[in-house]
């Protein structure tokens, strides 16, 4: 599995994870018809579909942050939140998520690639179904 999909896995997974429904959409329309044709049916009416329910990531974790001894900075740090995932946060292990995610800078700036990695993370999650605040994206 790849470093993202373990991210993934481990908060969309969470045994504390509380999914919350996501925010409604318009139905689309039909389109106007011409002229009406004389049917001895109703025409079909659209079936609502329930939205997908999506995981509130931040709320995992902030539980997950309670449950840990260490003080982690998981809101601004990737190597704070892999640590509170328990994965891999060693710079190869950062260097090869970054790989993953398509980074183009230099990885020996590991400064830099920290900032995006976490960055794009948080967006992708958000992607994937994760609510995700806009300050952490």
């Amino acid at each position: 599995m790849s470093i993202f999909g373990s991210i993934m896995s481990k908060i969309f997974h969470h045994p504390k994870a509380k999914a919350a429904p996501a925010p409604a959409q318009a139905a689309p329309q039909p389109a106007p018809q011409a002229a009406p044709v004389q049917s001895a049916q109703p025409a079909p009416q659209p079936v609502p579909v329930a939205p997908m329910e999506q995981v509130d990531v931040a709320a995992v974790l902030d539980v997950m942050a309670q449950d840990t001894p260490e003080k982690l900075d998981w809101r601004r740090s990737i190597v704070d939140l892999m640590k509170l995932l328990s994965l891999d946060s060693s710079l190869a292990a950062r260097k090869e998520l970054a790989g993953e995610l398509g980074y183009r800078g230099d990885t020996g700036d590991s400064a830099s690639m920290n900032i995006w990695l976490h960055k794009q993370v948080m967006t992708k999650l958000s992607e994937n179904g994760g609510l995700v605040p806009d300050s952490l994206r």
